[in-house]
């Protein structure tokens, strides 16, 4: 519903064109309009469907002789007396979250409930109730709980975050620093931000106060609609500096559905590596337009192989949607099914191909290998300053690092240099050079070679 005296954004008036003097149908002034008095109407509505979500976590944990070596004299004396034995410590972290059905779901953060023993939810006429976690979603950073109760409880409904405009004003509330039930307004200050905090997220960023405690929460407009859920703060000090960001309902949504169906998300994979097309890189392919997604390398024994996708062709549409970068792609193909057949529109070698694919079954992989690289010769050191970059060999360590296909070939971008060439041109760390020019590489040393000699003649 429509709270009145709420803006649903201070997008200003466009006055009609008034006849003066010398000037005809000249427009006045885009005028805004005015604070609203008060949010306090939506608040109060509001306010009953957030909670507070609490978890805790047992581990082990030595006391401080413990880690004496055996044999040490003092340690069995110590161990005699407690010192030395395990001990358990309870992990305790807050967080919020807002009831979506009055059956007792609720939404919040996956790293809110990660590994957690024991959920607790607390509702906002503090009754205290467990929660079961009905299932998470680490790539979105979802989580989905469910509590037992004997009644209907207050709930919000999803809003449409495409719709929101820079400027809008916003409402976030949640249970920051452990407070519990604080409302802060604000406004969108940008749409479609990616702060690497997931491959298929781009947040909505305000400037509404969102500090420790308010993860998982949500972000509303001033219908009361949910189109955000508070995921992350921007902040040297860990504290409110007034740079939050929301996962947009538009993602959060459909995958809170998933996990209410299945307890878990499953998405269609492609089995490519891709990379954003710069205008440079759209130029040196030749392809008419500086959108879509450049392929880097392409799975051996996925459904990109089969269907005949190559490194270097640039996917310009998917099913019909266009292309607008490398994460649109991404996005796009998880939110298919395993099986579903698409039809991919190509760019390569200096004309469009249609292709269908049908897609697999995305998994997991654990990253956990430290990036090999750095050192090398004084060309690899001298190419490396020239582009800004840091690369390593595609090896299978290096390739679940970046959640990269296995057997992928190439060079792979391990750091870039903030502000260097290569990050003016949007390469970013888990990008997968195939190609540098018309020449195709196969690891670091091939990169480093191809720009040195182009430094020898002068190139930029």
């Amino acid at each position: 519903m429509r709270y009145p005296g709420l803006p649903k954004a201070l997008t200003g008036a466009l006055c009609a064109g008034v006849l003066a003097v010398g000037t005809i149908g000249a427009p006045a002034p885009v005028q805004a309009q005015e604070m609203p008095p008060s949010f306090a109407p939506v608040a109060k509505d509001l306010l009953p469907a957030v909670v507070n979500v609490s978890t805790t976590k047992s581990v082990e944990q030595r006391g401080p002789m413990g880690q004496l070596p055996e044999g040490h004299p003092l340690r069995e004396f110590f161990d005699r007396f407690g010192g030395g034995q395990e001990r358990q410590r309870q992990l305790r972290s807050l967080g919020s979250g807002f009831i979506v059905d009055p059956d007792g779901y609720i939404v919040t953060n996956h790293h809110v409930i990660r590994d957690a023993d024991e959920v607790t939810v607390l509702l906002d006429d503090d009754t205290e109730l467990k929660a079961e976690v009905v299932g998470s979603d680490p790539k979105t950073d979802l989580a989905l709980l469910k509590v037992d109760v004997d009644r209907k409880l207050p709930d919000v409904d999803w809003g449409n975050s495409e719709t929101a405009e820079i400027g809008d004003w916003v409402l976030a509330i949640g249970n920051p620093f452990g407070l519990g039930g604080s409302v802060t307004a604000g406004i969108v200050s940008a749409r479609g931000r990616a702060i690497n905090a997931g491959p298929y997220s781009r947040f909505i960023q305000t400037d509404t106060a969102i500090n420790r405690g308010n993860s998982g929460g949500p972000l509303f407009d001033t219908d009361g609609e949910v189109i955000g859920v508070n995921t992350a703060i921007l902040s040297p000090s860990g504290g409110n500096v007034g740079v939050g960001f929301a996962l947009p309902s538009k993602v959060a949504k459909p995958i809170v559905q998933e996990l209410r169906e299945s307890g878990e998300v499953v998405r269609g994979w492609l089995g490519v590596s891709v990379q954003p097309l710069t205008g440079d890189l759209a130029e040196g392919l030749e392809v008419p337009q500086d959108r879509g997604a450049l392929i880097g390398g392409v799975s051996s024994g996925s459904p990109a192989e089969k269907a005949g996708l190559k490194s270097g062709d640039v996917v310009l549409s998917f099913s019909g949607e266009p292309i607008d970068d490398a994460r649109k792609l991404a996005w796009l193909t998880s939110q298919r099914d395993p099986g579903e057949t698409v039809e991919l529109t190509l760019w390569r070698d200096g004309e469009k191909r249609q292709v269908s694919v049908e897609l697999g079954e995305l998994s997991d992989r654990t990253a956990s290998a430290d990036v090999p690289g750095g050192g090398g010769d004084q060309m690899a050191k001298a190419a490396s300053r020239a582009m800004g970059v840091q690369l390593a060999p595609a090896e299978s360590q290096v390739l679940e690092q970046f959640d990269l296909p296995s057997g992928a070939e190439g060079a792979v971008v391990a750091r870039v240099a903030r502000g260097g060439p290569a990050a003016a041109q949007g390469i970013r760390p888990g990008d997968l050079i195939k190609q540098v020019g018309r020449r195709e590489v196969d690891a670091p040393k091939d990169v480093h070679r191809t720009v040195a000699q182009a430094l020898e003649q002068g190139a930029d």
